[in-house]
């Protein structure tokens, strides 16, 4: 039922109230006339974006007797003023702009932002707030439609949580065009987004304090970071991605999953595990097994990978078994870890990359090799172009990157005679192919999956006691 003109509005001196746009359902509010403007509770403030439009991010226990339930929020600065508080001390507070939720009624309002740990309502709602015909009845309490905490227990707080301004770091050591576009695509959605060089990240570990430092300066708590970390530096990207981890940041690929990925044969260890087809693969260290290894595979043609190859560098397909016996002898004369893989010959020098975002299929592509070489790779003079895949294509996309646990993945595979067979599972993907080909932002869908992943979950209820 809507607020009627010529219906009286009262209020009691404390009253449910919302703010929808900070992903605020139910708050209890005094309602303080000798305050002029009104006071939210927020702690960990802190600025962000650029200087010409700066935003401000902070953290929010909207149930007082909750301290582990923190909403986090995120506005625009609207202003920034000293405000003198009911003991006469004055403190430099944020001002933002919010609409407020009270009873039938719906209006914007100017907020400033304080740390209220200490104070029974989480938020003051003072005389800007309230309407001049508006009737304050000191004596009594909740004359609007009560609200309740309940539904911080619930999937309604996710649900009806607000597309917010998010602080998003991109690990990346180069400006490509996969960097170039998520930081152009994350900045047109609202967001700010930060390139971080993975190698001028450091770190201190400590129980109290653990941080993460770059170029000098210690990084804010970004909401999520995107991993951008090449093949090179893997072990110390996840070092630095583990630090975020620590410090409660979202990551769309976890150090476990990259780390994981990146080891080929823990790889294809995993994906044995979870029974998701794939070549015949052996792996052995000694000279003297190259027989039998060979004989494992299925006998020549195979195909030999060095464990840390990728973009189809350091991988030889052997055509008889004589070649076999010479390459395998070749790579442990270097003291080399690799693979050896049955050829899929009926794939003829084509593979299918899914790309996983959050659980989806959400674009597919085939690539051919050159006329010369049997790897598909675009790095290596393959060309692509949109493909249709199976039903038990997707399946097994998306079984493969929920195997390793990541948000985002690309998934290559053969089309055997007898099903999908996954070669590899890509933790850093490139996205300027698969856009080019099948037309898609991928990007789009990448911050879809992250702003849904920072949205605030429900809380457990507590026993009573």
């Amino acid at each position: 039922m809507g607020y009627r003109m010529d219906q009286v509005f009262k209020l009691g001196w404390e009253e449910w109230v919302g703010l929808p746009q900070l992903g605020l359902p139910a708050l209890k509010a005094k309602v303080d006339t000798g305050a002029r403007t009104s006071a939210l509770h927020a702690f960990d403030i802190e600025l962000f974006g650029p200087a010409t439009k700066p935003k401000v991010r902070f953290l929010i226990n909207p149930i007082p007797a909750r301290p582990d339930l923190a909403i986090a929020c995120s506005a625009t600065i609207h202003d920034r003023r000293d405000v003198t508080s009911s003991n006469g001390d004055t403190e430099a507070r944020y001002v933002i702009l919010s609409q407020l939720e009270i009873g039938p009624l719906r209006q914007e309002i100017e907020i400033t932002l304080t740390d209220r740990a200490n104070m029974s309502y989480r938020m003051l709602l003072g005389r800007q707030a309230i309407g001049a015909d508006w009737i304050i009845t000191p004596s009594e309490s909740f004359c609007q439609p009560q609200r309740s905490y309940e539904v911080y227990h619930t999937a309604a707080v996710k649900e009806t949580a607000p597309k917010r301004a998010l602080r998003i770091a991109v690990l990346s050591r180069e400006q490509n065009y996969t960097t170039q576009k998520l930081q152009a695509e994350g900045e047109a959605r609202g967001h700010v987004v930060e390139v971080i060089n993975t190698t001028r990240c450091y770190m201190a570990l400590n129980a109290m304090t653990p941080a993460v430092y770059y170029d000098g300066q210690e990084l804010p708590k970004y909401d999520a970071v995107i991993p951008r970390i090449g093949p090179s530096i893997t072990a110390y990207g996840a070092a630095i991605l583990r630090q975020f981890e620590t410090l409660g940041v979202y990551c769309l690929n976890g150090s476990a999953a990259i780390t994981a990925s990146r080891d080929k044969l823990h790889a294809h260890q995993i994906l044995s595990r979870h029974r998701i087809g794939m070549p015949q693969t052996a792996f052995a260290a000694s000279p003297k097994d190259t027989n039998n290894l060979i004989t494992l595979v299925g006998n020549a043609p195979l195909v030999v990978k060095l464990l840390e190859s990728s973009q189809g560098k350091g991988v030889v397909l052997a055509e008889t078994k004589k070649a076999a016996q010479s390459v395998i002898d070749a790579f442990r004369g270097l003291s080399a870890n690799f693979l050896v893989q049955n050829f899929v010959k009926e794939a003829a020098g084509e593979d299918i990359r899914c790309l996983v975002i959050d659980g989806k299929v959400v674009a597919a592509m085939k690539r051919v090799g050159a006329a010369d070489d049997f790897r598909s790779n675009l790095h290596r003079g393959g060309t692509a172009v949109s493909v249709r895949i199976t039903r038990e294509e997707r399946e097994t996309a998306i079984r493969s990157a929920r195997a390793f646990g990541l948000g985002i993945a690309g998934v290559d595979m053969l089309r055997g005679a007898d099903g999908p067979k996954v070669l590899e599972v890509n933790s850093s993907p490139g996205i300027e192919g698969i856009e080019e080909v099948t037309g898609k932002n991928i990007a789009a869908h990448l911050y879809s999956a992250i702003e849904k992943h920072v949205r605030p979950a429900p809380i457990k209820r507590r026993p009573p006691r």
